[in-house]
């Protein structure tokens, strides 16, 4: 089939890799406008560009959607079917234009964890399973027909990192396996139930400050959760320090926000229990292990 590929960030290149690799063809990628970064101002792509000027794919980057040009010239192009992956919300006038329909590559089971960060809210959650799902779009966010899903176990060392990287490379194997259903004319939908659904919000400053008030658990999964971005945060003596890696104590005499440091250990007190924190990034200086951030930093007696 020939195929138009709606993506942006580092999430979407397994999927644009395999649809490559397939006997199916892209047309065109679609991806978000070039920004100006840092001091310099210097002009950054997207990886979904990058990927597709190394490989000579047609790329558009609208600015406004329902622009009449841009919707042309998708038109024009003819293709089948729209692969979305990790982009913005397409408005009816793009995703109705294919004769076999748009679907999404959403990292999540729906209608659990509709929404912008559902692999940050699985873990935030204590989750021990997760998965990714492929639907075909609707007005509504995330509430389309359900094509295929894949299960993944969620580990107990996983971070939003870790399981970022292990969701793109099943999505990838989903999507090809969902193309080559439509393709055959198989696919056999099923209904998300609304009364199951759960949000998965943006990421925001609130949300990444830690609380010691919570239990042990709840904090080391929000850690989990925001690692490696944008990173849990507690603020001690006006510095915020970001904290990467814990690990739960769940025995302990330390009231919540409580510390006890040595020359080998930093823990914090909770609600139930303690953590111990394993990395650690002080306000203006990198990320560190706790063995390295002991040896000039004391966050006693001040």
């Amino acid at each position: 089939m020939n195929i138009i590929f709606f993506g942006t960030p580092d999430f979407a290149i397994p999927t644009l890799n395999n649809i490559l690799q397939s006997r199916h063809k892209i047309l065109a990628v679609v991806t978000a406008p070039d920004k100006q970064r840092g001091r310099g101002k210097k002009v950054s792509f997207t990886p979904v560009k990058e990927f597709a000027i190394k490989n000579n794919i047609k790329i558009f980057q609208p600015f406004k959607f329902k622009d009449e040009s841009f919707i042309n010239n998708l038109k024009e192009l003819n293709a089948d079917v729209f692969v979305v992956v990790a982009f913005r919300i397409l408005p009816v006038e793009v995703f109705t234009i294919p004769p076999k329909g748009a679907f999404n590559l959403h990292a999540s089971l729906l209608p659990k964890y509709r929404g912008a960060a559902p692999i940050q809210w699985a873990l935030i959650n204590g989750e021990t399973e997760t998965g990714v799902t492929t639907f075909f779009l609707k007005e509504k966010v995330d509430t389309g027909n359900i094509i295929l899903q894949k299960k993944v176990d969620i580990d107990p060392e996983d971070n939003s990192g870790s399981l970022h990287d292990k969701l793109s490379l099943i999505g990838a194997d989903l999507v090809i396996e969902t193309l080559n259903l439509i393709e055959s004319g198989k696919v056999i939908l099923k209904e998300q139930k609304n009364g199951l659904a759960s949000p998965a919000p943006k990421i925001t400053k609130e949300i990444c400050k830690i609380d010691w008030n919570n239990n042990a658990a709840e904090v080391h999964n929000l850690v989990r959760g925001l690692s490696p971005h944008p990173g849990a945060f507690f603020i001690h003596n006006n510095k915020i320090y970001k904290v990467f890696k814990t690990q739960v104590l769940t025995i302990s005499h330390l009231a919540p926000g409580e510390i006890y440091q040595t020359k080998k250990e930093l823990v914090i007190g909770t609600k139930n229990g303690a953590l111990r924190i394993l990395e650690i990034q002080p306000e203006g200086r990198k990320r560190m292990a706790v063995t390295d951030f002991l040896r000039g930093y004391t966050l006693i007696g001040k």
